[in-house]
């Protein structure tokens, strides 16, 4: 009887060698076999906050660079029923303190696992437009820092889409909010400025229908009225530094002129107090105080210094996102309102009231 010699096996470091097809991208199972793996394990090892063994993780990543493996965010998608992504929509008429909003949500979005998708309304009637476009990326999640309609709003909440209001909010129906509410410190700096002699102001305003443009005049007016200032003039602008500079020359028409203006944001205050020095001639305190809203990084170059009221930014988008992702995560949580207070920055803008 002929011996039958057996067949050698491989070793065992050969039968793990994956052989990819050029130009195929190495998915999970392969990352598996070469690491002795289950799929799932694989899996938790590229989800954010998973259990799994520093050991194994260790041998999921050795073979995942091996095999230059990066994990399917679509495909996980599909599985999953989420896209991870959560749209991000600003008003094309951008407060400068926007893109550090941004860039903390993304930021933070990026480390719970999310990816932010922006949008941009230009106008109040473009709202229903990015709402649908949003719709269509099946975003997980919405945070706005834009004007929705309060039907606009109720057709996400059909839909089973988490809202998070950032610096806006609706009064009269129920909705999750991050905001600042800076009354206090206007209504410090309009007594700081009674102090100092002032008796007339003006206001240089942002867009009409914008929330937070429309909360800081009316608290402005009431803090200003508090302390006995008389406002002896209102103009209009669109937070652009052109309008600042353009209000300002509106302004000298008034048939009382104001030894105080308020610029509802700090970028309307810098074409101010450009316009005031570089074109009326005037000096800036000592002719004319200006006092503004952000406390952007601009606001403090040593050729303006404003005296401004800050919101904190960074806490805010912090906020927001926390909250945006537990509805994601849970949706039957109940509706929340987390408010901020501004903080007075003290520059230079504001003196004692000319003689």
């Amino acid at each position: 009887m002929a011996n039958n010699p057996r067949k050698k096996n491989p070793p065992e470091e050969d039968s793990k060698v994956i052989p990819l097809i050029k130009g195929r991208r190495a998915t999970s199972y392969d990352v598996a076999r070469l690491a002795g793996v289950s799929q799932s394990a694989v899996s938790r090892c590229f989800k954010p906050g998973s259990s799994i063994s520093g050991k194994m993780r260790e041998r999921v990543m050795k073979a995942a660079k091996e095999l230059e493996y990066q994990p399917n965010a679509i495909a996980r998608g599909l599985i999953t029923q989420r896209s991870n992504l959560v749209a991000v929509l600003v008003s094309g008429r951008l407060n400068l303190y926007y893109p550090e909003a941004l860039f903390k949500i993304t930021e933070e979005l990026s480390a719970a696992g999310l990816r932010a998708l922006l949008f941009t309304v230009e106008n109040e009637e473009d709202a229903e437009a990015v709402i649908e476009q949003a719709w269509q990326f099946q975003v997980d999640g919405v945070i706005s820092a834009s004007h929705m309609s309060q039907e606009q709003y109720q057709l996400l909440e059909k839909r089973k889409i988490p809202v998070v209001f950032f610096n806006r909010y609706f009064a009269d129906h129920p909705n999750t909010v991050v905001y600042c509410d800076p009354t206090e410190q206007v209504e410090e700096l309009a007594e700081k400025v009674a102090e100092l002699g002032h008796e007339r102001a003006a206001l240089i305003n942002g867009p009409m229908d914008n929330m937070v443009s429309r909360e800081r005049m009316k608290m402005s007016k009431s803090a200003l009225a508090k302390s006995g200032l008389k406002v002896v003039a209102e103009v209009q602008g669109d937070f652009s530094y052109e309008s600042g500079a353009a209000g300002l020359q509106e302004l000298q028409q008034a048939a009382e002129q104001p030894s105080v203006i308020i610029c509802i944001n700090d970028m309307m205050a810098m074409g101010c107090v450009d316009e005031a020095r570089s074109v009326l001639g005037l000096n800036v305190p000592e002719d004319l105080s200006i006092i503004s809203f952000d406390g952007i990084g601009m606001s403090q170059f040593s050729s303006y210094e404003l005296t401004t009221i800050r919101q904190p930014i960074g806490r805010m988008s912090e906020a927001a996102v926390r909250m945006i992702t537990e509805r994601v995560e849970r949706p039957d949580q109940s509706h929340e309102k987390r408010v901020f207070e501004g903080a007075v920055i003290q520059g230079g803008s504001i003196a004692r009231a000319p003689s």
